[in-house]
Parts: C-alpha cells; sequence; structure tokens
C-alpha cells in the first residue's frame, strides 16, 4: 500500500533524526568521549539503524566498553545483515579466525562474498584466496582469478601481485604475458619488491 504524505514527513523525520544523532556518536567517539559513543550507539542499534549497529560491535570487539566478555558478534550479524559491507567483512574474518565464534571456513567465505559483492576490495581478495585454497569452499582457480582480478582493479597490492602471477602460469585464466607484466608493474609500483623483480624478468623474455 503506498505510503500517504503524513507518513512519508515521519519517515524522512525519523531519517534526520537518526543522521544527526550519528554524526553525535561519530564527533564523541572522534573526541574520546567512548561512553557518551557507546550510549549514542546503542540507542541507534537498538533502533535498527545498521551503521550503529556495525560502530557498537566494533567498539566492544576493541574493549572500548570497559566491560569483560561483552557480546559483540550478534550486533556485527545484524549489521551486516542490514547490508553494511564493512560489516559484512569483519563478520567473514570473525568466522574465519574464530574471534568471539567457533572458526567456520564455510561461514566466512559466505561473509566474503557478501561483502565481496558489494564491492569492498580486502573481502575480494580474502573470497579469492578461500577459492584458491578451497577453504570452506571447493577449490577454483577460475573463481580464485575472478576474485584477485576485481581486488587487484580497486588498488589491492597482494591481489595485483597474485593475479599477475595467475595470468604468467596460466592458473585459472589464460596465460597471458602482457597481463602479467602488467599487473606486476601495478603491484611494483606500490612498493612491492618481488613484483619488481618479477616485472624485470618477463620484460626481458623474448
Amino acid at each position: 500500500m503506498p505510503l500517504r504524505l503524513p507518513h512519508i514527513v515521519l519517515a524522512l523525520c525519523l531519517c534526520a533524526s537518526q543522521a544527526s544523532d550519528l554524526d553525535g556518536a561519530f564527533a564523541a567517539y572522534g573526541k574520546g568521549d567512548h561512553p557518551r559513543a557507546l550510549r549514542e550507539y546503542r540507542a541507534l542499534a537498538e533502533r535498527g539503524n545498521a551503521l550503529a549497529q556495525f560502530n557498537y560491535a566494533m567498539m566492544l570487539k576493541r574493549g572500548e566498553a570497559g566491560e569483560d566478555d561483552v557480546d559483540w558478534l550478534p550486533w556485527l550479524e545484524k549489521a551486516a545483515a542490514g547490508k553494511v559491507m564493512n560489516a559484512a567483512y569483519a563478520l567473514g574474518l570473525a568466522y574465519e579466525h574464530g574471534e568471539g565464534t567457533p572458526t567456520s571456513q564455510p561461514l566466512a567465505t559466505h561473509w566474503f562474498q557478501v561483502a565481496a559483492e558489494q564491492g569492498h576490495t580486502q573481502a575480494q581478495l580474502s573470497l579469492g584466496t578461500q577459492y584458491f585454497l578451497g577453504r570452506g569452499i571447493a577449490k577454483d582457480f577460475r573463481l580464485a582469478a575472478k576474485w584477485y582480478e576485481k581486488a587487484a582493479e580497486g588498488g589491492d597490492m597482494a591481489a595485483q601481485y597474485l593475479i599477475a602471477s595467475m595470468y604468467e602460469h596460466g592458473d585459472g585464466v589464460a596465460a597471458n604475458r602482457a597481463q602479467a607484466l602488467s599487473w606486476y608493474i601495478a603491484a611494483a609500483r606500490q612498493g612491492d619488491a618481488v613484483a619488481k623483480l618479477k616485472a624485470e624478468a618477463l620484460a626481458r623474455q623474448p
């Protein structure tokens, strides 16, 4: 059923109010006023604000609430379900490393994929590695290459080196010396010394 004008105005006012409250929480955190930031993030989180849920979860995880054994994972799960890509990536890391929850490579892979599909560069790199190693999912060099290349296009130096190597050796992609050289050079320009040596070696080949 279409929203009537009063309902639309109310929704806009609520959104503006939450945005203002979120700005206040950001400012409090920036000033080091963690108690106020926690209160404001918690209040917004309980009202369903996904970004506040993420920030509240991360403050709890870092111990900034000043309490031991605070359960931050449910808030992170809520934020990830609310399409906060940083939350989905952080949740993937939690499952990968067993932080606050038992280790689960399948769940790590799932959440890396959620974040990767939203354009999170580090999640794309992590998802590529899950496929490359077959962790929590069937090993698939083609999909590893796909996600490494996306991360490389996003500027990730490690991904640039990895996709260069895959193009050099034909792992998951057709061997392509020009592409390999291009990605090695990209990684080298960001300071990867090994990529620089690989680029020089490829360039010398007849």
